[in-house]
């Protein structure tokens, strides 16, 4: 599970350990290499300094620092995008959940979604980050996959399932948590 752009904070971990708690093995790596950022526009000015290619090349490299396992990736927003690339690009994914964000499949490899790779896109209907462009290119994404869903929640929340941010919506996060839960059952 690859954390959005305030870092590998204290809500995203919470959101491993509900996947944990169900009994699955998660890991976490952290892209920031330990910064965090209180706020959304300091962590996405830290990705830039680092360069937005490096900070998804990182979560490529800790994915293949696990071998070739089957996996099911997963992203929260900046995360998403590593998590993408891999679902669209490495053999050993059998799953993607993207969170908060979905780049348009032409980006990665040659723009296919692989037919055995399940996809769950989740994302609030006004949320200005995602409503836009991102819901778009989830659209798109599901519609191109032969199981693909999308999930749109009401609200204007950017990162909802991160509990350690005002944005937190305990409500849709644990129906986000049902649903993930839902498709891990059907990968394992």
């Amino acid at each position: 599970m690859f954390h959005h752009a305030q870092g590998l904070t204290a809500g995203v971990s919470h959101l491993a350990d509900r996947f944990r708690a169900a009994g699955h093995v998660v890991h976490t790596p952290d892209l920031y290499t330990g910064h965090v950022f209180e706020d959304l526009d300091e962590g996405l000015d830290h990705a830039r300094s680092v360069g937005f290619g490096e900070v998804a090349a990182r979560g490529l490299r800790a994915a293949a620092d696990l071998g070739t396992r089957d996996l099911v990736v997963a992203g929260l927003s900046l995360g998403a995008m590593p998590a993408q690339e891999l679902a669209q690009t490495s053999a050993s994914v059998r799953g993607a959940v993207l969170l908060h964000a979905c780049v348009p499949r032409q980006e990665f490899g040659d723009g296919t979604w692989p037919a055995a790779v399940p996809v769950q896109v989740h994302g609030m209907d006004a949320d200005p980050f995602f409503a836009g462009e991102d819901l778009d290119a989830a659209r798109d994404l599901v519609a191109a996959a032969a199981d693909g869903e999308l999930f749109v929640y009401p609200g204007e929340q950017h990162l909802f399932s991160d509990d350690s941010l005002p944005s937190y919506d305990d409500a849709a996060t644990a129906l986000l948590t049902q649903r993930v839960l839902t498709l891990l059952g059907r990968v394992r």
